[in-house]
This record gives C-alpha cells, structure tokens and sequence, in this order.
C-alpha cells in the first residue's frame, strides 16, 4: 500500500537519483557526496520554504496522493431487480414509469430560507487565489446554469487592490468582490447561491457588512478551516510594494518585507516571492452564536458554516453549535483535498480523511438527532469528484447529508473550457489531439453546446467557455447519478440510505456502520430460501 512517500513528488518538481529509495524518509539508500539532484532535500537546501508549495504555485490544482487505509472505493453500491423508491404521487412502477432521466436529482438545503440545487454537488470555496481570480468569470456564470451553489472564498476584499478603506479599516468598496458576486448573479436561474465566506480578517474588514449592504448578498459563509491545511489560508506576493501594503492591511506577511535583508533579498532576485497568510481562528461557543446572530440582524437570510479535518471534539462542537444556532448548512471538509494553495506535506499528512469524518459526523448527528434536537443540512468535501461518489457520500451519510461540496473537480473544466478557447485562436491550429479528434469549432468539441444554444439563443455566444465546460461536466454528473439511482430503485435523493451501500471490507464496515458485503440483506436472503 502507498502511503504517500516523503521527500519527492511531481508537485515540488523534485525526484530521487535512485531507484533504491528508503521508504520512512524518501531519502535516496546511497546518498552521494556531488549528487546534482534533485530530491526535496536538494532542492530545499538552496530554496528553503519555496519547497513547502506546490510548484508553479497559482497556476496548478493539488490534491494529496496518500493512499488511506480506508476510503469510499470500499463501498459498492447495492442494485436491485424490483421495487422503486420516490417515483411521483400517483405513479406507479413499472418499466415505463422507471426509466433513469427521470429520477429527480435536486436537492435542498437549509432552515427557514431554503436553497434549491438542480444537482448536490456545489463549488468548493474560491478566494483570493490568482487561479480563482483570473478564472472567475468561467467559473460563476458554470456554476450558475449548471444551478448549483458557488462559494466566494476567503480574503478576496482584503486582497482587492483597489478595495478602499473606511478609518476604522472597513471595506466601503471593493470592485473585485463586487465583480464576482455580478458574474454568478447575472445567469442566475434561481438555483443555488453565492455563499460569501469569512474569516478572521474577513470579519475585522467588515466584508460581511459590505456584501450584505452594498452587493445584497444573502448568503454568508463561516469559516474554521478546511481539509487541506490546519492553518490560516495564504497565497504568494510577487511585488515588494504589495507586499508591504497587505502588511499595512493587518496581514501577516512572511518573510518580512519590512526587512531591509528581505527588500535586498528580494532585489537581489533570490527571494522570489512573499507569503500572505490569515490567522488561526479561536473559537468558543459565545462568539459564535452572538455571531451567527449578528449576521442575520445584518439581513443575511442564510449563516452557514465551514469547517476543516479538525479532531472528533471540534467536529461535535460544529455539529452541536451549529444545531443550536440553527445554522443553514454545516459543510464538513475532509483530509486529502485541496486546491493547490497548502504547504504539500500538510496537505498528505494532517487532519482527518474524507471517509472517516463522515463516519463520525454520522455517527454524531444520529446522537443529535434521538435527542430530538435540530440536525443542520450537512454537505461533505474532500477529494470528491464523480457521480458514485455523490451517491456513496449522501447514502453513507443518510439522511443528513443533503450534498457534497467539490473542490478541484469543478474548477478543472472551467479552466479546460477556457483553454480550448485559447486554443481555438487563429483557427484552432494549437488545439492538442486530444480535443481536435472531435473537431475545430465551439458547435463540434462541446457536447452540450446546441442544447444552450437552444435555452439561450443568441446569448449563448456570451457564455465564458469555461463556463460551458463545467455546465458540460455536471450534466456527465447528473447523468451518472441518475443511473446510479435508477439502479438502486431510488428516484429522488431523499429515498436514498445507507442500506443501498455494502462495505467490501470488514475494516470499512467498522469504521462507516455500513453492512459488510456477506452480511447485507443476508437474513432476507435466508428467509427466500427458507420458504
């Protein structure tokens, strides 16, 4: 079994110089005095804390390459030969009445003010990162017409060059914030949402005040952390004047750039890059609910919250506080994701993996639940990305899971829609084999093309490519789901449990509480033959 080797990866850009590597240190069994490289070791020894990040940083996506002990590929999804589950009122079975297009894929999530999706699948959160930035557009108006939630991550208004401060260092304007919230708002079809998320700087900035004020924002979003890290959020600075302005800001800023070493450091051109990072969240139980209060006197019909791999105590405080504070939607984020903006050993080596925080959260929400108590909509993220494991993770996680929140896996088509229409420039000469094979126009590569361009006419030719690709994605999706559960006799999300999962493995069968394979529908089976 991999579990992930130390000390080289296509992510640093580094490898080791032997075939002979020793496994608890990645460090190569014969190290030679002259070797020219090029192992982290190596590297790190002349660019120190460049190393700890995934390589060229801003332009990639990075998810960890540990293999878990335990993890959704050992669950199968049971089918069965009779029955269907949450067909229409007044519909009745049969082959006619069953076919997979039409099983119902919406979900709903919510309190009081309930947010509908066309599939339970939304964007991870999308923040002051240059590959959220400059993809943006590609990626709102995708989420938008594929009606599914889009999340606005952290720092973007701190981050915002030409966000204008109050004395009190409030936000009274930020163009960037504003420009994201138009994109996803202008091809909104009343499915979904943009969630505003926040933290610590976040709420010292008054972005909750401004979104809500001036951008009429509904949704906002906290957060604790995330699967990926379990420190503050940080991006890379490339300018010396930038980077002292965010340090004006209130960011912490390493190294410091107030340091006349770090400004010759950086002049000299060793010193390529600055790091922006946000504080560490401390949270007590006061703070939060006066928060979640104070946000919704601010006019926010929706408070929910985000929270990271932490330990089993702070996931049961999430869950408890959150149900106390009758939060919208609790999103619980697992080990092993990851958008490419974490230090790469974090990334594979802390917090809690996806499939075991989900067995807890259950586990947890099931105690919640016989007390009586409110149990908040809950979504799962963390290294998700296809249609069985939408199905597995709603079923494993029945019936409070209502969705699943999908980092890298929705920023990926946006980006190759994107290029396409780069590629497509000046004829469609520089488009790869792999897209060409199916053509050299808009009409010929994208597969959903004629289908929104008969929703949308004309203005179709105003969609962002990228947009396009993640609408073409999610229908691929939606698709697959629609079978899964067409084939597990479920025909609205609502129907599916846990009983339509067995677990392959009895590890994985004592972790999740999912039936082993040789013991599901076992004492049915025996009751058939038994007469």
């Amino acid at each position: 079994m991999n579990l992930s080797q130390p000390n080289s990866n296509d992510i640093s850009q580094t490898a080791n110089r032997s075939r002979s590597v020793v496994p608890s240190s990645g460090l190569c069994t014969r190290c030679i005095d002259g070797c020219t490289g090029n192992c982290e070791v190596f590297k790190a020894s002349y660019r120190g804390r460049e190393v700890l990040y995934p390589n060229p940083y801003g332009f990639i996506t990075a998810g960890a390459d540990k293999e878990y002990p335990v993890d959704y590929s050992h669950l199968n999804i049971q089918g069965y030969a009779m029955g269907a589950k949450g067909l229409p009122e007044g519909v009745e079975a049969g082959p006619d009445t069953t076919l997979f297009p039409m099983v119902n894929t919406e979900t709903e999530i919510g309190y009081k003010h309930k947010i509908k999706m066309r599939i339970p699948v939304f964007t991870g959160a999308l923040g002051s990162t240059e590959i959220a930035r400059r993809n943006w557009e590609h990626f709102a108006v995708g989420a938008a017409i594929s009606g599914v939630s889009l999340v606005c991550g952290e720092n973007v208004c701190g981050m915002d060059p030409e966000t204008e401060l109050d004395e009190n260092n409030r936000v009274k304007k930020s163009p960037e914030m504003r420009r994201r919230v138009e994109w996803y708002r202008r091809w909104h079809e009343g499915y979904g949402d943009i969630h505003v998320q926040m933290n610590v700087e976040d709420t010292r900035f008054g972005v909750a005040e401004y979104a809500i004020e001036k951008l009429g924002v509904e949704t906002i979003e906290l957060k604790w952390g995330q699967g990926a890290k379990c420190i503050g959020g940080e991006v890379k600075i490339g300018s010396l004047e930038r980077a002292i302005e965010l340090q004006r800001r209130g960011y912490l800023i390493t190294p410091d750039p107030s340091l006349e070493a770090n400004q010759a450091a950086f002049r000299a051109g060793a010193l390529k890059q600055f790091e922006r990072h946000s504080r560490l969240g401390f949270i007590d139980q006061e703070t939060f609910m006066k928060e979640v209060e104070r946000l919704r006197k601010l006019g926010a019909k929706r408070v929910m919250l985000k929270t990271g791999a932490y330990s089993m105590r702070e996931l049961a405080l999430a869950i408890r506080w959150s149900s106390d504070a009758k939060i919208d939607l609790l999103t619980i984020d697992g080990a092993g994701g990851g958008t490419g903006m974490s230090p790469w050993r974090m990334m594979v080596e802390w917090g809690i993996p996806t499939f075991y925080l989900e067995a807890m959260t259950h586990n947890l929400c099931s105690k919640l639940a016989a007390k009586g108590d409110y149990v908040p909509s809950i979504a799962i993220g963390g290294g998700l990305s296809t249609e069985d494991h939408i199905f597995k993770v709603l079923a494993m996680g029945a019936p409070y899971v209502k969705a699943v929140c999908m980092g890298r896996a929705l920023m990926i088509p946006g980006m190759v829609g994107k290029n396409i229409g780069i590629w497509l420039e000046g004829g469609g000469v520089n488009l790869p084999a792999t897209v060409s094979v199916y053509g050299h126009t808009v009409e010929e590569i994208f597969v959903t093309y004629e289908t929104l361009r008969d929703k949308y006419g004309e203005a179709v030719k105003e969609l962002p490519l990228g947009a396009i690709g993640i609408y073409t994605f999610t229908s691929k999706l939606k698709t697959g789901l629609q079978q899964f559960m067409a084939g597990s006799r479920n025909f609205r999300l609502s129907t599916i449990s846990r009983n339509d999962l067995m677990a392959l493995t009895e590890e994985a069968a004592k972790i999740s509480g999912i039936s082993y394979v040789m013991d599901a529908y076992r004492e049915e089976a025996e009751r058939i033959i038994n007469g």
